[in-house]
């Protein structure tokens, strides 16, 4: 038995499947960079392998929603523009600036902060300017736009900050046609192009997420920023499936089939007894649960491909395990329990776990807790 069939569960990492989606969404994007989005340890798929096969594969820059996400990448040996966005007061400032990363800022006590911070460091902070166009989460808000363009070119011209960016985010660029889109693009462009007149000349401006980048080529502007595309998962099912843009999941979870037994008609299954059996039948055990990260609304509801067939789970899903029914098919312990991949094999995409679960993929993946060991599969010397 190999080293990855001895385990309870892994996560099968497929790096080449990332780089090819990073090629295939380069494509879509002739002229505008590509930021590969690594945060929540690049969705679940492990930060580090992830960022650097993105890199191999012609990303140019990485992004990350906290500072310490983006200092464990330069703890790493990672190079090249990276970026961070989620910052709260007394935030690691001086840190990320001697470590060289872009600091998003969104108000007024940001910049303050960051003032402080490069001055005691004796290095001009990079920094992202980032619009609030009408999410309605971080950023700045127009009214106050004015404000801190000023505030910032005057840092600029004084040699405490360089200004690198301007950005904004879409709130319903999975919604095709939504009417927020086209109204935020325009805020976008008014506050760029104020920014602009007020002398600041970034490096890059950005607004795109993953389906923005799919659809919204208007959107594209200098710099493209990737995240749950570049794991081969469609950000929305109404934009198509992975396939369709060309993309490839690159996660499957696995785990080993504890137990199998035969019991009676009418046996109780799981907690709270929400499955019973309607004949004789075997029960499969799967050795994960929601400690692992498995959804418990996933309790009777999502498939599970084991001995070559979908199954689905039989009751609730405890902290550290679920049934599956087997209808009697005889399955060795030990066998694989695919909860989902990319379907070459029958098994079920994440996409149907999103669905089996009234949620989206994005948590799906993520929430696959550390209790699963990552395995990283085609990687490069450097990725291993």
């Amino acid at each position: 038995m190999n080293e990855t069939a001895s385990l309870r569960a892994r996560a099968e990492i497929d790096l080449a499947a990332l780089r090819a989606n990073v090629r295939a969404l380069r494509t879509r994007v002739a002229g505008a960079q590509l930021m590969a989005v690594v945060k929540s340890d690049a969705y679940g798929h492990g930060a580090v392998p992830c960022a650097r096969a993105a890199l191999e594969a012609g990303a140019t820059w990485l992004g990350t929603a906290t500072p310490q996400e983006a200092l464990a990448l330069r703890a790493a040996g990672l190079g090249g523009r990276v970026m961070c966005w989620l910052w709260t007061p007394g935030g690691p400032w001086r840190e990320a600036i001697e470590a060289d990363i872009d600091v998003s800022v969104s108000g007024m006590w940001a910049l303050r902060e960051v003032l402080a911070a490069a001055t005691e460091a004796g290095i001009p902070a990079r920094i992202q300017l980032k619009a609030d166009t009408g999410l309605g989460r971080n950023g700045c808000q127009p009214a106050d736009w004015p404000e801190l363009v000023a505030a910032a070119r005057t840092a600029e011209d004084a040699g405490t900050v360089r200004i690198t960016g301007l950005w904004s985010h879409f709130a319903c660029a999975d919604e095709p046609g939504h009417p927020s889109i086209a109204a935020q693009l325009n805020v976008f462009r008014d506050m760029v192009a104020h920014a602009e007149k007020e002398g600041v000349d970034p490096e890059v401006r950005h607004t795109a997420n993953s389906p923005a980048t799919l659809t919204i080529p208007e959107a594209h502007f200098d710099l493209v920023r990737t995240g749950i595309a570049m794991y081969g998962i469609s950000p929305s099912p109404e934009l198509g499936t992975p396939a369709d843009f060309g993309l490839r999941p690159v996660m499957t979870l696995v785990a080993s089939v504890a137990l199998v037994k035969r019991v009676p008609a009418g046996h109780g299954v799981s907690y709270g007894h929400h499955y019973t059996t309607s004949g004789e039948t075997t029960l499969g055990l799967v050795p994960v649960g929601y400690a692992d990260g498995i959804p418990r609304h996933a309790s009777g509801r999502a498939p599970v491909l084991v001995g070559g067939v979908r199954r689905r789970i039989a009751g609730r899903v405890a902290m550290d395990q679920f049934v599956v029914d087997l209808h009697g098919d005889e399955v060795e312990v030990g066998s694989e329990a695919v909860l989902f991949g990319p379907g070459d094999r029958g098994e079920p995409s994440a996409e149907d776990w999103a669905q089996a679960c009234d949620t989206i993929a994005y948590e799906i993946v993520t929430r696959i807790s550390t209790r699963v060991p990552r395995v990283h599969l085609n990687g490069t010397p450097a990725e291993s």
